[in-house]
């Protein structure tokens, strides 16, 4: 089909199945500011700005990749590390450092990292908000020069790894923001609307940035972010991707608050940093990174990393609501992903492997959530190839071998567990749900998923 610019055709363009079927996808935020690799550890920037405004979201911002702009900011912690620690140091050094220590880059860690997740796409940054390309694009940063961009094609790179091991890859573009063409400090929010860039020059270097990931490397979602200049004709440069990629997916950032007001077109809605709660009624990805930060922070413990009971019951929580969860690594200048992030990622993705007829290619169930009789949060998903067939998504122990749901399958029916080799007993009760006793009381962990069929045939 052909898609023009206007938005009424955009909006003709339909969420792709193996988008909607995927559940979990891994984001990359790979930046020079991994070299100073500070910020303060704390509330995620939403939660900072709803205690004390964005002045102090923006000044004490828990994103690593935004230390140069805390820099910029006086009083901020930031600055004042930087002139503990890197007194006279200017950020054009870390840059320089980054793309040496990116020599060293090994991108199959981070394949090998999203395969073990369970994971269906992943996004890659290749430039935010500082400017710095993770490709030596054809198009340079006019004042920068080929020093603003990797050496090594690691968009390149990454998206061939990707593809030989069967995932989806996506890119991440700040189109909104771009430091080298001004906008320092962004103290504000009026001062965040004020640093989009909106010159005809930035206007054709954004387009082109993104015309050569689109056609060099084949990207198969459009994360931007921010905002996009007016000028740069953001609806033709999504109607030309379609034409290219019909089976692509665009985020909402490109105008946010358009696509809330229903006047611009997304695929997806992209809430950051949120957790239980109310979720979109339209198609929605949540990002969030494993710690504070999405990028990486030498300043944040094990302890300031989402537990991984806390990060299954997240996602299954995405998930029975129909949405997508973007999960973020930060590695290290080198390329190195963290234990402590990477042990988290292997957690969920022990949970998606034994229990991925509950998650992957699942869809909402009339209804999205329940207790056990012993208090325990369940979510409920189905599966349109499975019609008839409930899945009760537990989540954390319970606390013996009996299992009290408020649902139940037909007379006749079955109850497994997933990752099991056969069903269990269950008895009806009298309020329309069921009793299922398990073999021997689990171990703790984050949960498990029950399969409740109707009877075969």
């Amino acid at each position: 089909m052909a898609y023009t610019a206007d938005v009424e055709s955009l909006r003709t363009h339909p969420l792709p199945d193996w988008y909607a079927d995927a559940k979990l996808g891994i984001f990359v935020h790979w930046t020079a500011a991994t070299v100073p690799a500070f910020a303060p550890v704390g509330d995620d920037p939403f939660t900072l700005a709803a205690r004390g405004g964005w002045e102090l979201a923006l000044r004490e911002s828990p994103y690593v990749e935004w230390y140069q702009n805390s820099l910029a900011i006086p009083g901020s912690s930031v600055s004042a590390h930087h002139a503990e620690h890197w007194a006279g140091v200017p950020y054009d050094a870390f840059v320089e450092r980054f793309v040496a220590a990116a020599e060293c880059w090994d991108p199959s860690e981070w394949v090998d990292l999203a395969v073990a997740a369970g994971a269906g796409y992943l996004v890659f940054v290749t430039k935010h908000h500082d400017g710095v390309t993770l490709w030596p694009s054809r198009t340079t940063n006019p004042f920068k020069g080929p020093s603003w961009s990797t050496r090594r094609d690691c968009v390149g790179e990454l998206a061939e790894a990707c593809r030989a091991a069967g995932i989806r890859f996506g890119t991440y573009y700040s189109g909104g923001l771009d430091w080298t063409f001004g906008g320092l400090p962004i103290d504000s929010f009026e001062a965040l609307i004020r640093a989009v860039p909106q010159s005809p020059e930035y206007s054709a270097y954004a387009d082109a940035h993104w015309r050569e990931l689109i056609d060099r490397y084949g990207t198969e979602v459009l994360w931007n972010d921010i905002a996009y200049p007016l000028r740069a004709q953001g609806n033709q440069l999504i109607a030309d991707f379609y034409g290219i990629r019909p089976d692509g997916v665009v985020n909402d950032r490109f105008d946010v608050l358009g696509v809330a007001a229903g006047s611009a077109h997304a695929d997806i809605v992209t809430p950051e940093y949120a957790s239980h709660g109310t979720w979109p009624e339209r198609s929605f990805e949540v990002c969030r990174g494993i710690g504070h930060s999405f990028g990486y922070n030498a300043t944040e413990a094990d302890s300031d990393h989402l537990p991984a009971d806390e990060l299954v019951a997240q996602f299954v929580d995405v998930v029975s609501a129909g949405g997508n969860l973007l999960l973020n690594i930060g590695p290290t200048a080198t390329g190195e992903v963290p234990v402590s992030q990477a042990s988290r990622v292997q957690a969920l993705g022990r949970y998606v492997r034994r229990n991925r007829e509950a998650i992957v290619g699942s869809r909402p169930w009339v209804r999205r959530a329940g207790r056990t009789g012993d208090g325990l949060d369940v979510r409920f998903t189905s599966r349109p190839d499975r019609p008839g067939t409930v899945y009760a998504n537990v989540l954390g122990t319970p606390s013996g071998r009996e299992v009290s749901l408020d649902v139940a399958p037909p007379a006749g029916g079955s109850v497994r567990r997933l990752g099991d080799a056969a069903d269990l007993p269950w008895v009806a009760t009298g309020d329309g749900g069921c009793t299922v006793t398990l073999p021997v009381p689990p171990p703790a962990g984050p949960g498990f998923a029950l399969r409740l069929a109707p009877p075969a045939g």
